[in-house]
């Protein structure tokens, strides 16, 4: 956006132009936090709960912000911020008084914004969703579309109604395709989100038993996630698991449907460690991979899906990087390796990393195989079953040591026949298991991101292992 004058920012935006620097131009990005790096930014002050952002707006423009957007209440005390430095900069702190927004709804005006920014860029967007693996096939399209075309993907959780807009507006111009994860809580937050990103192209990963809390059905998630399908123009490509009829209903004649896994459009043609070959829908892809987790190679099938539908047929390596807490193996102190789960659980996802706690063990000959397991949470009034029914997969993936964390969790070890230790919270868990360990241990730490089990792989020192 920096070729754009503040007066077109605030039409995109649909926002009122209250104060600008003569020669400010654009932004180069825009943030919702002023306590971080906010130099060359728009700085939009939304409305919480408790704060008002829009009070930081002064203090933002003092930091060098290009600008920022306020509800009508602060503009005034915005606009009054001094000026210094060199003009022409934007930002206060850098010369100039800083362009000054304001809007009814600094959130709509964001999303406008952001919407109007997609337009502008002119590239193709994959929009990406599923109730488990929607981030590995994110950062899989990453890896597999980098060598091909400018693109951008969404940073780790930005995939709400806030963090998507905010992503779309940190692409560059020159951007070629965007790649944007999409999240969801309850019905019409993806339709949402379809509406500020206007994918070319709907990839589902997987629809399962996820904030059942809230939606109450497994059709009513289904439905939730095909908002997404509905978002698409005519025209466009939707991306689906093969066989998963609870998305037939929302099909349309005038998209192209393409399927991935056993029986669908995409499917692997042979396998081994490191190479894979893959059909698609008759053209043949040879991959090399980093990995073996048989989760991420069904994303794989789903990111070559996208890809192509974006007009990319990768080929050689795949240089995946994952997003910290989607299943990393991380050598740590004292000969122990631990698969990093730690960013959210859902009975899908952690029957997957069972799978996967087994196969490495196999794989590397791993002395003992620990499950550190906390809480699954929004599965509504069946929870308790979900939990009881995860000590079975726990006993068939081998387990020797089982460690729940958090009440819900407790549960899973009524189905699990080996060694069980149970804790009250992560804090606690991050001080126990530590100690639990020996060389030649392989663990998996995974439970719902409000469980906070971070805290265990920072105390194993897996986060800081995989950051070097």
């Amino acid at each position: 956006m920096t070729h754009w004058t503040p007066q077109q920012v605030a039409t995109a935006a649909g926002a009122r132009l209250v104060a600008a620097s003569p020669n400010a131009g654009g932004p180069r990005r825009a943030t919702v936090d002023s306590r971080g790096d906010v130099a060359g930014a728009l700085f939009v002050g939304l409305p919480g709960t408790s704060v008002d952002g829009g009070r930081f707006a002064p203090a933002a423009l003092e930091r060098g912000a290009w600008g920022v957007l306020v509800a009508p209440e602060h503009a005034e005390a915005a606009a009054a911020v001094g000026t210094g430095g060199a003009a022409g900069t934007g930002g206060a702190g850098a010369g100039g008084s800083g362009v000054v927004l304001s809007a009814e709804d600094p959130l709509r005006a964001l999303q406008a914004l952001a919407r109007a920014w997609r337009r502008e860029l002119g590239a193709r967007v994959i929009g990406v969703t599923g109730s488990t693996g929607k981030t590995s096939t994110k950062d899989l399209l990453l890896a597999l579309l980098a060598p091909h075309r400018a693109v951008s993907a969404s940073r780790a959780n930005f995939n709400t109604e806030i963090g998507l807009p905010l992503e779309i507006l940190a692409a560059g111009a020159g951007t070629e395709v965007l790649v944007l994860e999409m999240g969801m809580r309850g019905p019409g937050q993806i339709a949402e989100l379809a509406s500020i990103a206007e994918p070319d192209v709907a990839v589902i990963v997987s629809v399962g038993p996820v904030h059942l809390e809230l939606l109450g059905s497994i059709e009513a998630i289904a439905a939730a996630k095909a908002e997404l399908i509905t978002g698409l123009p005519a025209g466009g490509t939707a991306i689906i698991p093969a066989g998963e009829g609870l998305l037939d209903p929302h099909r349309r004649a005038d998209v192209t449907t393409i399927t991935f896994g056993d029986g669908g459009d995409v499917v692997f043609a042979a396998q081994t460690d490191e190479r894979v070959v893959i059909d698609a829908a008759g053209t043949r892809i040879e991959l090399t991979v980093p990995f073996t987790q048989a989760h991420l190679r069904l994303d794989l099938l789903a990111a070559v899906a996208a890809a192509r539908a974006v007009g990319v047929t990768p080929n050689g390596h795949v240089d995946l990087v994952l997003t910290a807490g989607r299943g990393q193996n991380v050598s740590v102190a004292g000969g122990v390796t631990v698969i990093d789960g730690c960013y959210n659980a859902n009975p899908m996802s952690m029957r997957a990393a069972l799978t996967d706690l087994a196969d490495t063990a196999e794989r590397t000959g791993a002395i003992r195989r620990v499950a550190v397991l906390g809480d699954m949470l929004e599965l509504g009034p069946g929870e308790r079953a979900y939990h009881e029914a995860l000590g079975e997969l726990v006993t068939d993936a081998g387990v020797d040591l089982l460690v729940t964390v958090g009440p819900r969790a407790a549960a899973i070890a009524q189905r699990f026949e080996g060694e069980t230790r149970a804790l009250p919270d992560a804090a606690t868990a991050a001080t126990v298991v530590p100690g639990l360990l020996a060389s030649g241990d392989l663990v998996l730490v995974k439970g719902s991101l409000g469980v906070g089990l971070s805290a265990v792989c920072e105390a194993l020192g897996a986060r800081e292992m995989a950051a070097r």
